[in-house]
């Protein structure tokens, strides 16, 4: 039986491109429908009615919603592929700490750089940074947060990167300065196709961030 398996999604979305890794990753096909935020579809606004938010994989008619939880659905759907989930429980848990943490402290962090007010920038940069530089004590010298193997926390965090430009016009620092190990950790993810396909241009993000920041008169 054929499936049907749609993504509703913004392109610059660094939650949708978690999304579009993980199902590369597993070679899966899929129709990629883009979304306006700005004036949602209907689809998504039955699909997500809680958060009315994007990313959405849409499999055989039946909504899953929040990039991380996609991200877990695809791996225990799809097992003809490496899992991007330890097998061991505790190692398990450790990956899913650190996918929540990106979520809690970059994702917040980042929020606050491209979208806050000018004034309160320098201490979202400080978050920024101090939490890019527990990931990568975290990371250590391993080549992926999971050892030898890219995975559920690469997947977690890579998306962000093509961010980093943005976060680092608007704060005024350099993300290799501070973290050079996150830095050669996100162009080796960079050379997987996967990742190389999902991911926005830098240039497109930070124009558009642009835009937002002078339509909400945040300069």
């Amino acid at each position: 039986m054929a499936e049907e398996l749609i993504l509703l999604d913004e392109w610059l979305s660094m939650y949708g491109m978690r999304a579009r890794i993980a199902l590369a990753e597993k070679e899966i096909k899929y129709e990629y429908r883009e979304e306006d935020l700005d004036n949602k579809t209907q689809l998504l606004l039955q699909m997500n009615p809680i958060h009315k938010k994007i990313p959405v994989l849409i499999h055989n008619g039946k909504p899953i919603c929040e990039s991380i939880i996609i991200v877990e659905y695809v791996d225990e759907l799809w097992k003809d592929k490496p899992s991007f989930l330890p097998s061991d429980p505790y190692q398990r848990s450790q990956a899913r700490f650190w996918a929540d943490f990106v979520n809690k402290k970059i994702g917040d962090a980042g929020w606050k750089i491209w979208a806050g007010k000018r004034e309160g920038i320098e201490e979202a940069k400080k978050e920024f940074v101090e939490a890019l530089k527990e990931l990568e004590k975290e990371l250590g010298d391993k080549p992926y947060f999971g050892g030898d193997t890219f995975g559920f926390v690469d997947i977690a965090l890579i998306p962000f990167s093509t961010w980093f430009y943005t976060y680092e016009a608007l704060g005024n620092f350099k993300v290799e300065a501070e973290c050079p190990k996150i830095i050669a950790w996100a162009k080796r993810c960079s050379q997987r196709e996967s990742v190389s396909k999902s991911l926005a241009d830098e240039k497109e993000v930070y124009e558009f961030v642009v835009g937002y920041r002078k339509s909400n008169h945040l300069d």
